[in-house]
């Protein structure tokens, strides 16, 4: 369902890096949600080292710079990051966001298993109230999810007829 626009993985189809890393994924669905959860993964990762290396990144403060500076400090954290991976990568530094990623991400599967799938995103209420209903929201993300997942899975199978 389409939540906050954001489009989500599939329901009740295991995602989980690891059960993928012995077998592929079976259908369009499960292809879907290894992507969702590598994408995931990767963004996650890049943040955790940049949070770690720049902490003005990581702050739980409110910032006080509107989002242009916000995103300009973001920027350029990125660029410091890069030029020190280029001259002297930190490796203990990559192992450990990995590590606080591992974590987080059973952590969040605990609270996923517990979680009620009735909960809605009251901000998303509110904006399909002014433009939509919920059910046609949630229809219309579920659409571009679908025609997502059809593409990746069709482009997935020909790879691997090639091979």
């Amino acid at each position: 369902m389409l939540r906050s626009g954001l489009i989500a993985p599939y329901r009740e189809v295991r995602y989980h890096l690891k059960e993928y890393s012995s077998h592929p994924p079976e259908n369009s669905q499960k292809l879907s949600n290894l992507r969702h959860a590598s994408l995931r993964n990767a963004i996650e990762r890049a943040f955790g080292v940049l949070k770690k290396r720049s902490p003005i990144i990581g702050s739980t403060t409110k910032p006080n710079y509107s989002t242009n500076t916000q995103s300009s400090i973001i920027l350029a954290c990125r660029i410091l990051h890069n030029y020190l991976m280029g001259v002297d990568p930190d490796e203990n530094l990559i192992e450990e966001v990995d590590n606080d990623i591992s974590n987080e991400l059973e952590d969040n599967d605990n609270e996923l298993k517990e979680s009620d799938d009735e909960n809605v995103d009251e901000n998303a209420t509110e904006v399909c109230n002014n433009f939509m209903t919920i059910d046609e929201y949630a229809t219309r993300g579920e659409s571009i999810r679908d025609t997502l997942a059809f593409e990746m899975w069709r482009d997935y199978c020909i790879m691997n007829i090639a091979r």
